[in-house]
């Protein structure tokens, strides 16, 4: 009545158990004959068969506890008195023996959008970080007997990869200049790490990494305000030093302009005169106000 063709990959097992549909007609059919005969029987007098007919019933009622339903993208793994059977990874209705256990497992992709958690990172600032994960099983043999929990086991794995990750880069390179990689702006390169971290701690449990990476970033709270006036400080620093590099090529362009052009002689005081107004224009962050000289430069 079983039709099992086992096929070994490693330590899963994949099995063809036989078609559920003809068990199925037959025990009903089966069912209702030795129902209906000995209430038959028993009309005419008859009860010399009634007792083996019940017993019969009970067997195909027994038989039809075999009977079990994979969907698509799902798989049945079944054991029999503790020991593994295989699994069934074709889609359909099936029968197995009834004694056996059987218990269903998705082979979809699943999404894990885990909470942001707290942790530090390499220089020692606390950090605000959380992770995407999409990832489904692969093994099943490993999904069910190599781990208690596997939906669980892939949460306190994750939260495990995100905080080892996290300590070990900075958040930043305001405080290591010398960092090649930061959370920050490590992009792909960081999520690379990250994925390759977790497909080596789920392999255990079977499960299969399609794709993880950063979702959430940041500083935590109580120094959140203080790193983002640091980060607001250094980037005007780094922009005064663009517009006084400017400005010096700008005044400098201009005293040559005008000793080219012989438009005025400037001695070295009214030069250090117009330098010193040209630079007041052209670094300071707010519009200048003219003022018009009726007498000489040193007036």
């Amino acid at each position: 009545m079983e039709n099992v063709n086992a096929k070994v990959q490693g330590t899963e097992k994949f099995i063809n158990p036989a078609n559920g549909w003809f068990i199925l007609f037959t025990s009903l059919i089966g069912t209702v004959a030795c129902i209906a005969l000995p209430i038959a029987m028993l009309s005419n007098g008859h009860s010399d068969w009634w007792g083996l007919m019940f017993i019969a019933a009970l067997v195909f009622i027994v038989l039809m506890c075999g009977l079990f339903v994979v969907n698509p993208n799902e798989s049945t793994v079944i054991t029999f008195f503790g020991k593994y059977e295989g699994t069934v990874i074709k889609n359909g209705f099936f029968y197995y023996n009834p004694f056996a256990s059987k218990k269903s497992i998705s082979l979809r992709a699943r999404n894990l959008n885990g909470e942001p958690i707290k942790v530090n990172d390499l220089m020692g600032n606390p950090i605000m970080i959380g992770a995407v994960l999409v990832w489904k099983v692969k093994d099943t043999f490993k999904a069910s007997f190599e781990v208690d929990n596997y939906s669980r086991f892939v949460d306190v794995q994750s939260e495990a990869a995100i905080r080892n990750l996290a300590g070990a880069y900075p958040y930043d390179n305001l405080e290591n200049e010398d960092a090649s990689i930061t959370l920050r702006n490590g992009g792909e390169e960081v999520n690379e790490l990250l994925e390759k971290s977790l497909a080596e701690r789920l392999a255990i449990a079977g499960i299969e990494v399609m794709e993880a990476r950063i979702s959430y970033l940041a500083y935590a709270p109580e120094i959140a305000s203080a790193m983002l006036q640091r980060q607001q400080a250094t980037a005007m620093v780094a922009a005064r030093h663009k517009i006084v590099e400017g400005a010096v090529g700008m005044v400098q362009m201009a005293l040559e302009q005008l000793s080219e052009k012989e438009i005025i002689n400037l001695d070295e005081e009214k030069k250090a005169a117009m330098v010193s107004n040209l630079m007041v224009v052209l670094t300071s962050d707010r519009a200048a106000t003219p003022v018009v000289n009726t007498g000489t430069l040193y007036q």
